[in-house]
């Protein structure tokens, strides 16, 4: 039975898999197979403890800060791959992996109970898409970040047009998780939206995103704004994650199920 104690029999090996195709790809010219393949596989040894995980609990692994953890370290591998795929930037896979490394660790760090009950309102069928969906689109915004954070480095406006893709589909999937909580919040509260602190950081971190992609169609802004504008989006985004979790504001929120 996989347990939240045999976490790092699969973590350590996925960081060190990880690790080691960033190094194949930040030494190779072009994209480079063993990178592919090595950053590959300790995905499937992530995907191969949730999967493991998750029949264990019974539940889907999603319940708790230290669950969405794991998520984002698994998806955060995935994304990182991806943008490795598209753009070749031989630096990506460094950055995804430090990540990916630092949440895992965080969770190997601070071991949580987990039983196999969910609350009522986590009884739908919109919990698991919903959560999911964030997770994902954090991912995907979180290597916007780092291109963000490359793009002020190198004082390169080139990083723009990657940054670009990965901002559209990363907003895609965080409005879609929007809605689907939306529906999923009239179902268990009556109410689609309610300004609580959650609610609330999503739609600064929305509103964040959505400027980035209207100055970018209509070609207002310095190149260094707008990679300012992601990194400062970003950052609304961990607030909406967890930093929330200590708002005093928060502490009667309907969210409190997420917090470990």
């Amino acid at each position: 039975m996989i347990t939240w104690d045999n976490f790092y029999l699969f973590a350590l090996p996925a960081i060190v898999l990880w690790g080691a195709g960033a190094v194949f790809a930040l030494f190779s010219k072009g994209r480079s197979r063993w990178a592919i393949g090595l950053t590959l596989s300790g995905i499937l040894v992530f995907a191969a403890f949730i999967t493991g995980f998750w029949l264990s609990l019974q539940r889907p692994p999603l319940r708790t800060m230290g669950e969405t953890r794991l998520w984002y370290s698994f998806f955060m591998g995935i994304s990182g791959l991806l943008t490795y795929l598209r753009w070749k930037y031989p630096w990506i896979l460094s950055f995804s992996t430090v990540v990916g490394a630092v949440f895992a660790i965080i969770n190997i760090l601070k071991p949580e109970i987990h039983d196999q009950s969910l609350m009522p309102a986590l009884q739908s069928p919109w919990f698991v898409p919903h959560v999911t969906v964030y997770m994902f689109s954090y991912s995907v915004l979180g290597c916007a970040f780092i291109l963000a954070c490359m793009g002020l480095y190198k004082h390169r406006e080139n990083y723009l047009e990657a940054a670009d893709k990965l901002v559209y589909a990363g907003l895609a999937f965080l409005t879609v998780g929007m809605l689907t909580g939306a529906i999923w919040a009239k179902a268990a509260w009556g109410h689609y939206w309610s300004w609580d602190p959650k609610e609330t950081w999503a739609a600064v971190t929305w509103t964040g995103y959505l400027l980035y992609v209207h100055l970018r169609l209509f070609r207002r802004n310095t190149p260094r704004a707008l990679y300012w504008i992601l990194i400062v989006s970003f950052l609304s985004l961990q607030m909406c994650w967890y930093g929330v979790n200590y708002l005093p504001a928060a502490q009667q929120s309907v969210h409190l199920y997420n917090r470990s």
